[in-house]
């Protein structure tokens, strides 16, 4: 089916959370907040582990790489919500919703990866800590990080283009805050079958193959953990790791309940809520998370801000 009769959607309108309209300016400054404290959070992880000597290792190397994945992650989508929440018209052109949709994938997907290579990265730290300086020399560390950014130029390319190729007739109204495929897939004015099926081989290429890859690297950490001896190098060891295992446990589970359900009976609101979850709370908890429970982040911190105290 074409738009031969009909005239081709120019632009969509993203009804966000109106169903609400009281609660947008208490929301507008709710998101702000946090945007906010995922700025400066997010950014002070990468300014320590820039400077700090004592953050020159691969595992800060890739954390700096996070945060900054998490900063471009949710430029693309919080800015125009924020925005929205206080206009009258939420609208956004057909090309700026297949722009945000591509960057969308692109970064998430570039995230799925990154986190593999964290967990590699600890399963080397973990399993042979004898080799880890001559297997994870900065040469590999930076080809893998340059190639899970690139991870994301395909799944994004193809998703984008094939979605925004569909014939779009009809409604133009997206029942969501940002151009996510599942919402923007139901205005297409013909059957979707195809695309629902490549989206979801798409989904289980690009999130589920880099999830099987940190659960592999876990059980293997795991195994080597419980066979150690002493119970303080197990803690310490596991210390090492639980960061990441509460990021990738944050990250996974609320974007597996959207995207390995697109069909789910949950309603547009509760999905919404999820959806905010990974876009815009997860990426604030992520500092906190690393730097709260890691002693070697906090220390650079500290020393940070004593350096600037001392220049006054």
């Amino acid at each position: 089916m074409t738009c031969e009769n009909q005239t081709r959607v120019t632009e969509f309108i993203l009804l966000g959370f109106s169903n609400n309209p009281e609660m947008q300016v208490p929301l507008f400054v709710l998101i702000l907040a946090i945007y906010t404290v995922i700025l400066l959070g997010n950014f002070l992880i990468v300014t320590v582990t820039c400077v700090d000597p004592a953050l020159q290792t691969p595992m800060y190397f890739f954390l700096r790489n996070l945060s900054l994945l998490e900063v471009c992650f949710t430029l693309v989508m919080v800015p125009k919500m924020l925005v929205d929440l206080l206009s009258p018209r939420k609208v956004i052109s057909f090309v700026g919703c297949g722009t945000q949709m591509y960057f969308f994938f692109f970064f998430g997907s570039s995230e799925c990866f990154l986190l593999s290579l964290m967990a590699y990265d600890r399963f080397v730290a973990v399993c042979n800590p004898l080799h880890y300086p001559i297997i994870m020399k900065r040469t590999l560390c930076s080809w893998m990080v340059i190639g899970s950014w690139m991870s994301g130029v395909p799944v994004s390319m193809l998703q984008t283009a094939w979605m925004m190729a569909l014939p779009f007739c009809g409604p133009n109204a997206i029942d969501h805050f940002f151009c996510d495929g599942p919402p923007v897939l139901k205005l297409v004015t013909q059957d979707t079958t195809m695309y629902e099926m490549q989206a979801l081989a798409s989904t289980l290429l690009f999130i589920m193959f880099p999830f099987s890859l940190i659960l592999v690297s876990y059980t293997h950490i795991i195994a080597t953990i419980l066979r150690m001896p002493s119970a303080t190098g197990r803690q310490k060891a596991f210390s090492t790791c639980s960061s990441h295992l509460i990021v990738v446990s944050l990250f996974y589970g609320t974007g597996s309940l959207i995207y390995l359900r697109p069909k789910s009976n949950q309603s547009s609101e509760s999905k919404k809520l999820i959806s905010l979850s990974y876009t815009v709370i997860t990426p604030m908890l992520n500092p906190f998370i690393y730097s709260l429970r890691n002693n070697e982040v906090k220390g650079a911190v500290k020393r940070a801000i004593s350096r600037k105290v001392l220049q006054k």
